[in-house]
């Protein structure tokens, strides 16, 4: 049993006003075609703490601090749906509980294989993520949805011979956390046969989930409205490729829907305004870099486009509604892309260290920061605060991965 210390009265009337704001409506399945509807999930964690109002209960465990989530999701079956669901994020969100980690995959120093970091606030120690299944790949897609990681796809060398991957894994941020606990009498759970400290040894891992359609690599993936959607990229053979498909968490499938208008690889994906935004990279229907910018609308199905795009994005990363890019050729100013009257803006990026550095884009507490892709040991992550004072925007910060950064990615849970 989990026991809350507390004064009743204000908890009750602050338990009263949070549940009074909780209208949560999780709307995905409205923005799907009709064949991928979201079925919605069975309430497989009905009784959470005995005695208490199921609200108060999910108000209750969604108030305990991340650091406790795989001991906890070890206390029942009920707790661990829980804490692994959608919901458990939303209430979350609600509370004001949120926290924020980037995970950020670095390249080895003298060759050696690639690793997930965890990186927090300057204080906080480093932690390492088991290694990803399966052969070292490259040209895979990175995707975040309700706390979870997700690795996709992507191009390997086995044994000499070269493979597009279909393959896609998961890493949960709240469950699968490497852990070891001890449940104390005083603590929050005792064992009730032997009155005795109970210790257990939690494991983490990357879970395989379903299959993609087609094998590819380079290709563009984002998260809109729950649903995750791959576009484009190189297939087997080096067939460049127009197929888009859609991943349905909840069913663990992927099917296929409306094909892009022509092939396109090298490029990315985003959301903006509930729609996937798919810019960059190259197509074997143009000479040189593609500008166009293809949109799809979940609502209707169907793929729009606009021609001022940008090219050869190098790294990208969304701050409330705005898009920062940096491209190839130009790694000395960020281009930020307004989707309500489709405009560009350039914001210099200052000198520091190497004037060659080339950045990793990542997003931490409402700030751009800029992950260098090289080692540089004299260099200081950059950080870009839009709401800042004119002239105090640029700042660094303490944050930095052991290696270069080759992706990154802001996970909340």
């Amino acid at each position: 049993m989990l026991a809350l210390v507390a004064p009743r009265e204000p908890f009750v009337q602050s338990q009263a006003r949070i549940s009074a704001r909780m209208q949560l409506n999780f709307s995905a399945e409205q923005n799907l075609p009709s064949s991928m509807m979201i079925q919605k999930q069975d309430d497989s964690y009905s009784v959470l703490i005995p005695g208490l109002p199921e609200d108060l209960a999910k108000i209750c465990l969604a108030l305990v601090p991340r650091s406790h989530f795989a001991v906890m999701s070890s206390v029942s079956k009920s707790w661990m749906a829980f804490i692994g669901s959608r919901e458990f994020i939303a209430v979350r969100k609600e509370t004001g509980k949120l926290e924020e980690w980037i995970y950020v995959l670095t390249a080895g120093s003298g060759g050696q294989g690639s690793r997930w970091e965890v990186l927090g606030s300057p204080d906080q120690k480093k932690r390492i993520l088991p290694p990803m299944p399966g052969p070292r790949k490259a040209g895979f897609g990175v995707v975040v949805l309700d706390g979870k990681l997700f690795v996709m796809a992507g191009y390997a060398a086995d044994h000499g011979k070269e493979f597009v991957s279909d393959e896609v894994y998961l890493y949960d941020a709240c469950l699968n956390r490497s852990a070891t606990a001890t449940f104390l009498t005083k603590g929050y759970c005792y064992s009730p046969v032997h009155q005795v400290p109970i210790r257990i040894f939690l494991k983490s891992r990357w879970t395989a989930l379903a299959k993609m359609n087609v094998a590819r690599r380079d290709f563009a993936c984002a998260e809109v409205n729950g649903v995750i959607y791959a576009a484009g990229g190189f297939g087997h053979g080096g067939d460049s490729l127009s197929s888009v498909e859609a991943y349905n968490p909840q069913q663990n499938k992927w099917i296929l829907i409306q094909s892009l208008r022509r092939p396109r690889w090298g490029c990315f994906a985003c959301r903006l305004n509930d729609k996937l935004y798919i810019m960059g990279g190259r197509s074997s229907f143009i000479i040189g870099n593609s500008r166009s910018v293809d949109v799809y609308d979940p609502h209707h199905n169907a793929w729009e486009e606009i021609k001022r795009g940008c090219v050869m994005v190098t790294s990208h990363a969304i701050l409330e509604k705005r898009l920062f890019c940096i491209e190839w050729k130009n790694q000395r100013s960020l281009a930020t892309f307004n989707p309500a009257d489709n405009s560009w803006q350039r914001i210099p990026v200052p000198l520091t260290g190497s004037s060659s550095t080339r950045f990793c884009l990542g997003v931490l507490g409402m700030k751009v920061l800029l992950f260098s892709l090289e080692e540089e040991p004299g260099y200081q992550t950059l950080m870009y605060d839009p709401a800042a004072p004119t002239g105090c925007e640029w700042q660094t910060s303490q944050l930095k991965p052991s290696g270069s950064c080759i992706c990154c990615v802001t996970i909340e849970v």
